[in-house]
C-alpha cells in the first residue's frame, strides 16, 4: 500500500448485506449514518460524548483466524465510519418486533424495564451482546457481573433493579442466537478488500483522506510520509474533538486493522501489548498477572469505552486524569517506539514532558507497550545487600485506587497506584504513581524517598503522606480541590499501609463496600 492507492468505498456488513458508503465526511459518526443515512432512528443520541450509552450498537469482527466472530458493544456516537470498514454492525432494528420479540426485549418488558424508553435501545443492545457471549460459552452473569457489564448505560428514570432482573431473565427464555454464518462469510470476503483508502469532503469543505493500513510496515511508511496526519485508534477520545468542539481534523491514519498492533505476546519475564489492543483486552492481559488492578480495570471508563478505546491511544494521549499510566508507570512499563523501520524503547515515565506534551518524534507512534514481569527469585536476589548464603524474603505489594464523583464510569479526581518491594521488613523499592494531581501522570518522588530504607510502619507512611505536598501542587477544578486532591492522596497512602501492614492488615471487606452484604452494586 501506498499514500498514491486509489480511494474507495467505506465496506461494511448491515441489515442484512454489505454496505458502501463513498461520499460521507470521514468524520461522519457510525449514529449520525444510521439515523440521518440509513433511517435507522431505533438508535437513540444522548450525550454524543459516549457517557450516556443510549447510541449502543453492537459490532462484530473476525478473529484473526478467521474461525471465530466477536460481538462488542460501543458507542455509536464517538465511532467514526471509517472504522466500521470490514467490520459487521448490529443495531436494535435487527433484534425482533413487536409480533414476535427477541428474549432480551421480551425479559425488558416482562421486566418493566423500560418507562421512558429513550435509553432502552441501548440498554437492548449491551443486553444482546452479553447474550451472545454468555451462551456461546455456555455460563450465566450474576446480578454483580450484570451490574458491571451495564456500567456504561445510564438510565434515568426506570431504576437498575428491573433492568438486571432482566439480564437474568433473558436467560430463561429458549435460546435465539444470531445466525452467524452468513454474517461471518461476509466478514471473510470483506477481509479480502484492499486497506481502505477514503477520500470526501469532510464538514468545512475540505477533502479529507483516511488511510487504515493492515501492516505495520505500511503504517510506518504512511506515518513517516504524513507525520501532521492524525492517528485515530478507537476515537473515543478524538471523536469528541467533533463533536464538542467542531474541530476539523484532517486526514486520518487510523491503526484499528494493524494485526500486529492488536497482539497480545507473554513470556515468563515480560508481556507485550500492542498499541491496537482493545483497553478491556489489555487490562483483562494485566489483571491476570496483577490482581490487584482488577477494580480499576472495571472503573476504567465503561465496557463499551474499554472494546473501542486501545492501550496505545489512552497513553499517546497523555491525559493526567487517565487511569492507564499510573498502574503501568507503577509497574515500570516500557514503550517500543517506531518510525519507519527504526524502533527505540522508553520508560514509559520519561514519555510524558509537560502537559499533553510527549517524547514521540514527527513520524513516530507507538508501538507496543511492554509490562516486565520478573522472575520472583531473581527479584529477591537483587533485592538488597544479602549475604551470598541467604536471599532476603521480598514481599511485592501493589495496590491501585480511584476517587471521582461517580463510582462506574467517571473521570479520576485522583488516581493512584502504589507498588512497594519489601525485602527483610525494609523498603527496598518504591513507587508511588498518582494521576490528577499535576500536569503529567507521575511518581511522588519525595514520598518515596520517605519510606525508602525504612520498615513499613504507621510512621513511614505518614511520612510519606507528609512528603506529597514538596511533590505536587495539584489544580482546583470541578472535579476537586487542591486541597481535597493532596488530603485524599495522603489518605491513599495510609489505606495503601492499613491494607499491607503486616499486623492485621485490613480485610477487603473492611474497604470496600461491594463486599458488604446484602448492601452492593448488584442491589442497587
Amino acid at each position: 500500500m501506498t499514500v498514491s492507492s486509489s480511494p474507495r468505498p467505506i465496506r461494511f456488513f448491515h441489515q442484512g448485506r454489505v454496505q458502501e458508503v463513498s461520499d460521507l465526511p470521514p468524520t461522519t459518526t457510525v449514529l449520525q449514518y444510521l439515523r440521518e443515512h440509513a433511517h435507522c432512528t431505533g438508535t437513540k443520541e444522548g450525550c454524543a460524548e459516549g457517557d450516556c450509552g443510549a447510541c449502543t450498537v453492537v459490532v462484530g469482527s473476525l478473529s484473526a483466524d478467521g474461525r471465530d466472530l466477536s460481538l462488542r458493544n460501543v458507542n455509536a456516537c464517538i465511532q467514526f465510519l471509517p472504522m466500521l470498514d470490514g467490520q459487521a454492525l448490529l443495531t436494535v432494528e435487527d433484534l425482533g418486533h413487536s409480533r414476535a420479540l427477541h428474549p432480551v426485549q421480551q425479559a425488558l418488558v416482562d421486566c418493566h424495564g423500560s418507562q421512558c424508553g429513550f435509553c432502552t435501545p441501548g440498554f437492548t443492545m449491551t443486553l444482546q451482546a452479553l447474550y451472545e457471549r454468555h451462551h456461546a460459552d455456555g455460563t450465566r452473569p450474576s446480578r454483580s457481573q450484570l451490574a458491571d457489564d451495564l456500567a456504561g448505560n445510564l438510565c434515568r428514570c426506570t431504576g437498575y433493579r428491573p433492568l438486571l432482573d432482566a439480564g437474568q431473565r433473558m436467560f430463561d427464555a429458549p435460546p435465539q442466537l444470531l445466525d452467524r454464518a452468513p454474517l461471518m462469510a461476509a466478514l471473510r470476503r470483506l477481509s479480502e478488500d484492499a486497506p481502505l483508502h477514503h477520500a470526501a469532503r469532510d464538514w468545512d469543505g475540505s477533502t479529507q483522506h483516511v488511510f487504515a493500513p493492515q501492516s505495520l510496515d505500511d503504517l510506518a511508511e504512511l506515518r513517516e510520509r504524513l507525520p501532521q496526519a492524525r492517528m485515530v485508534a478507537g476515537a473515543t477520545d478524538v471523536a469528541l474533538w467533533v463533536n464538542k468542539q467542531h474541530r476539523p481534523l484532517g486526514d486520518l491514519l487510523l491503526t484499528g486493522r494493524v494485526a500486529a498492533l492488536r497482539e497480545i505476546e507473554a513470556t515468563p519475564t515480560m508481556l507485550r501489548l500492542g498499541a491496537a489492543v482493545p483497553l478491556e483486552d489489555a487490562w483483562a492481559a494485566l489483571v491476570a498477572r496483577e490482581p490487584a488492578l482488577r477494580e480499576l480495570w472495571l472503573r476504567f471508563a465503561s465496557p463499551p469505552v474499554r472494546h473501542a478505546g486501545t492501550l496505545g491511544g489512552n497513553l499517546a494521549n497523555g491525559s493526567p486524569i487517565g487511569d492507564g499510566a499510573p498502574a503501568l508507570i507503577a509497574l515500570e512499563a516500557q514503550l517500543v517506539l517506531r518510525r519507519g523501520q527504526q524502533s527505540r524503547r522508553l520508560p514509559l515515565e520519561a514519555f510524558y514532558l509537560d502537559y499533553m506534551k510527549n517524547a514521540l518524534q514527527p513520524g513516530e507512534f507507538i508501538e507496543a507497550i511492554e509490562v516486565p514481569l520478573p522472575d520472583p527469585a531473581a527479584g529477591a536476589a537483587a533485592a538488597g545487600d544479602a549475604p551470598d548464603d541467604r536471599t532476603p524474603h521480598v514481599t511485592p505489594l501493589l495496590r491501585a485506587y480511584k476517587i471521582s464523583k461517580r463510582y462506574d464510569s467517571d473521570i479520576s479526581a485522583v488516581c493512584a497506584v502504589l507498588k512497594l518491594r519489601i525485602a527483610d521488613g525494609v523498603v527496598r523499592d518504591a513507587r508511588f504513581v498518582f494521576g490528577g494531581m499535576a500536569g503529567i501522570v507521575k511518581r511522588a518522588a519525595q514520598a518515596e524517598a520517605a519510606a525508602l530504607g525504612q520498615a513499613w510502619t504507621e510512621a513511614t507512611q505518614a511520612a510519606a503522606g507528609l512528603a506529597l505536598s514538596n511533590d505536587f501542587q495539584p489544580l482546583t477544578d470541578l472535579r476537586a480541590s487542591a486541597h481535597y486532591r493532596t488530603r485524599v492522596a495522603a489518605n491513599l497512602i495510609r489505606r495503601f499501609w492499613l491494607e499491607t501492614r503486616e499486623d492485621a492488615p485490613l480485610p477487603a471487606s473492611a474497604t470496600r463496600v461491594t463486599s458488604f452484604q446484602p448492601i452492593s452494586r448488584s442491589a442497587a
